[in-house]
């Protein structure tokens, strides 16, 4: 018998092979949003955590998946306080980034912002509709919507949505500019040009919706004063 010589294994099934198939597949494609958040809720479970930490979890979908979880609380009632101009910031510097063509980088001050000990569970109990619809939805179609070049400008539609955040609106201002920042986003993620083209919509929509705000906004203030100084 010849030494140093590979073992003769005998040759799988065709139900064998199949079911390494399928493992190997299930071991190779990008979790889920909700297993990416179920995963977050055990690792997280009744501690603070730092943005540092969220993105060594993601590794590869780090930014583009950060920017969505970091959307999400302002589409369902979940109380940021001294949160909201903090995850603005971090969602428009990535999409700045981006914008620019550069690796997405954020400071240290950011990196070490924390986030309440079961944000998480929270966040997913509340979101979990629009997780399911976002899981249902997405799938890669359209894939010349996400080239390199496109994603640029596409990065640029989400940094001027962060930017709204950052504002100091009214309440119930935030959720618009969050939605296009949730459709672009899942858009990139999945690269799903459907969804990208839906998040220009939304886009669109929130100037018209920030225009007529602006106009009888200060309509309302004219009015208010002049009734205060008759």
């Amino acid at each position: 018998m010849a030494t140093g010589a590979e073992p003769d294994y005998p040759p799988l099934s065709r139900e064998e092979a199949a079911k390494t198939a399928l493992a190997l597949v299930a071991l190779t494609r990008p979790r889920k949003l909700s297993e990416e958040m179920e995963r977050l809720i055990h690792e997280f479970q009744s501690r603070s955590v730092t943005l540092r930490e969220l993105i060594a979890v993601f590794q590869t979908r780090a930014y583009d998946l950060l920017m969505l979880l970091l959307a999400l609380p302002f589409l369902v009632p979940i109380p940021l306080p001294g949160l909201s101009m903090a995850l603005g910031m971090v969602i428009a510097i990535i999409a700045a980034r981006l914008m620019l063509g550069q690796k997405p980088w954020l400071p240290r001050r950011l990196l070490d912002t924390s986030l309440p000990p079961r944000f998480f569970p929270l966040l997913l109990g509340s979101a979990r509709r629009v997780v399911r619809a976002l899981e249902y939805l997405l799938k890669p179609r359209l894939l010349w919507l996400t080239t390199p070049l496109l994603t640029q400008l596409h990065a640029f539609v989400i940094f001027i949505a962060a930017f709204v955040l950052l504002l100091p609106l009214p309440p119930g201002t935030n959720f618009p500019p969050a939605l296009v920042i949730v459709i672009m986003a899942g858009g990139l993620i999945e690269r799903d040009g459907f969804f990208i083209v839906a998040g220009y919509l939304a886009f669109a929509l929130n100037i018209v919706f920030f225009g007529a705000f602006g106009f009888y906004g200060t309509k309302l203030i004219d009015m208010a004063w002049h009734w205060i100084t008759q």
